[in-house]
């Protein structure tokens, strides 16, 4: 990936590879599922991000492929069967990124859902699936899974399973399929402009900073899939405003503080909307939020105060005996959803989740949405532009993801779970990634189950730019560690210049740009 990229703008810069069949704006995993789908069809595909590959939302959900039970309990059915489909499909095709997981959805007296309901609205969620693992655990036996916790007025919980991933990778296994299958991407390449004749999108206009020009792509169709961003690109045609910012956050602890294996829902006190206490690469996690955000969108979400406070009640209420303060937080991560906006709530958690595909002119607009649904998304938007498209060539297998040539457990024979997390996040390539490594790389690094062999991978071969693409992004590194992942810091110094060929002027300014990022968007608000 990171050759090609320095290869394709030279090329571009040159008067080369200025022809497109699609140009899709935005590397999130919408746009990274339109480049998949569009590859597969044998179309000339191009992918341009105006900062890092899933630098927005698609790093910064709450990290769950679900069916949206919330949604089946309001009524979505469409949405929730169409959820719960993917969710079955990306289990099996990518075993080791996307994995099952037990919620436990806490019973309160007095408060709907009560045992009754949740049975019967789990009977539907798992009929549909095509699953049967949903069942009712007593006050004690939900102790003996989450010690601690507070069980006045509790009458057990209703447990089912989800799954976990972790979105930034899906994002990037996704584009190395498409990269794979023909296509090609960029990332810290803005789109300034569409390119317009007579009243018609004709392509995009891709700004290069570092030779202060602009490159004009040529391509019959141009695909926003820019998510909260998306009605700016599309006001250069419509001013429709359809997009409404929510922005949601997120808090993570060691895991000693309180060592969950499952997720646990309950009702904030404050409001009654559902948080999450759950485990996530080798800490624990308290989320999410539901609030409007009404920031510059081009400056990275962080979490306000109100919601530190708020996600710290909501842990002390359900374990007063494990307390946590503002101390205990290791760091904190808040995202955008780019939710469609209706004039009928008033309330963000009320609005729907549903995508919408708009057509102006050539340029094909999806927006909105759920992570899990990302291949369906990617269909409707190819769909959309399909009158403007060469006939696709024929195809019989339409898996997202190509299955591994090597097994977990002879990947690694000491322990196929890891093999199987490295075959899930990286495919073939994981065989490649341990040999290229040596074998002192391999060790897991502290609680996590990441290690140095991926860090170099990465910057080999992930387009990595900055020292935040790799500890924010490529790995997660620079989250669940305790100071931003500094023990780090002197075996990374080295990588980055020996696989970047940085100097130490380069590798300072890295640093120093990366722990700016890291203070004010991954930590606690200053007070």
């Amino acid at each position: 990936m990171d050759s090609s990229r320095t290869n394709l703008l030279a090329e571009m810069r040159r008067g080369e590879q200025l022809d497109w069949d699609i140009i899709v704006v935005g590397g999130g995993i919408t746009g990274a599922g339109v480049l998949r789908e569009a590859a597969r069809r044998g179309y000339r595909a191009l992918l341009l991000e105006q900062q890092d590959y899933s630098w927005g939302t698609s790093s910064r959900s709450s990290k769950m492929v679900h069916g949206g039970l919330r949604y089946l309990a309001a009524g979505d059915l469409k949405l929730t069967k169409h959820s719960l489909l993917e969710r079955e499909r990306l289990l099996t095709e990518a075993p080791g990124l996307v994995d099952r997981i037990t919620f436990y959805y806490s019973l309160t007296k007095g408060l709907f859902p009560g045992r009754l309901a949740m049975s019967v609205i789990l009977l539907i969620y798992d009929f549909i699936a095509g699953i049967r693992d949903h069942r009712y655990h007593s006050n004690k036996a939900l102790q003996e899974r989450f010690p601690g916790l507070n069980d006045k007025n509790l009458k057990g919980a209703s447990a089912y399973t989800d799954a976990m991933v972790d979105d930034s990778r899906l994002v990037l296994r996704v584009l190395q399929e498409s990269i794979a299958d023909g296509a090609f991407a960029l990332n810290y390449a803005k789109v300034n402009s569409l390119l317009i004749e007579q009243d018609q999108v004709v392509g995009a206009v891709l700004d290069d900073p570092e030779h202060n020009a602009s490159i004009e792509l040529r391509a019959p169709v141009v695909i926003n899939a820019t998510g909260a961003w998306a009605d700016r690109l599309r006001n250069q045609l419509n001013p429709e405003k359809r997009m409404r910012p929510l922005r949601g956050s997120h808090l993570i602890i060691a895991k000693q503080l309180m060592p969950v294996t499952d997720v646990l829902t309950s009702l904030h006190p404050e409001d009654q909307r559902g948080v999450y206490i759950y485990p996530w690469e080798g800490t624990t996690v308290i989320g999410t939020t539901d609030l409007d955000h009404s920031e510059d969108l081009d400056i990275e979400a962080s979490i306000a105060q109100s919601e530190v406070g708020y996600l710290i009640n909501a842990f002390n209420v359900q374990f007063p005996k494990a307390q946590i303060n503002e101390s205990d937080i290791i760091s904190s991560w808040a995202g955008v959803r780019p939710v469609i906006g209706s004039e009928k709530s008033k309330d963000p958690s009320k609005e729907r989740r549903d995508h919408a595909v708009w057509s102006d002119q050539g340029l094909i607009t999806v927006s909105g949405g759920k992570l899990t649904t990302f291949r369906l998304i990617a269909l409707d938007a190819l769909i959309a532009a399909g009158d403007r498209l060469p006939e696709p060539q024929s195809f019989s297998d339409d898996r997202v993801f190509s299955q591994p040539t090597i097994s977990a457990e002879a990947l690694v024979p000491s322990n196929p779970v890891w093999g199987q997390r490295l075959l899930g996040r990286y495919g073939s390539m994981a065989r490649k990634l341990l040999d290229d490594a040596a074998p002192a790389e391999h060790q897991r690094i502290g609680v996590t189950d990441f290690c140095l062999a991926e860090c170099r991978w990465a910057l080999r071969h992930e387009s990595v730019q900055h020292l935040d693409d790799l500890l924010l992004r490529r790995t997660r590194l620079g989250m669940v560690l305790v100071n931003a992942g500094a023990e780090l810091f002197p075996a990374l110094e080295k990588m980055c210049m020996a696989e970047l060929g940085w100097n130490k002027q380069q590798w300072q300014q890295e640093l120093v740009r990366y722990q700016t990022i890291w203070q004010r968007f991954y930590s606690l608000p200053k007070t």
